[in-house]
């Protein structure tokens, strides 16, 4: 999943370089962190949080074959 977020996300923004993603595993729940320049933050999250719910959205969709939760905090 980490590495997902991170294609999805360094497609997104001005400065891929900057694009950081961690994963946290415990049990059956993930917890992927992305974290962006300050000036990409709202290319990732979007007008009224659109495009960071698409992201959500395919991440859990990829998810579901492993019967996993995962969670896409953007920080």
């Amino acid at each position: 999943m980490k590495e997902l977020v991170e294609v999805i996300a360094k497609a997104l923004v001005e400065n891929p370089d900057e694009v950081v993603v961690t994963q946290k595993e415990d049990g059956k729940n993930i917890t992927v962190e992305l974290h962006v320049a300050p000036s990409d933050m709202g290319k990732v999250i979007g007008k009224q949080g659109r495009i960071a719910k698409a992201i959500r959205s395919v991440v859990k969709a990829a998810s579901s074959k492993d019967n996993k939760r995962v969670d896409v905090e953007i920080i």
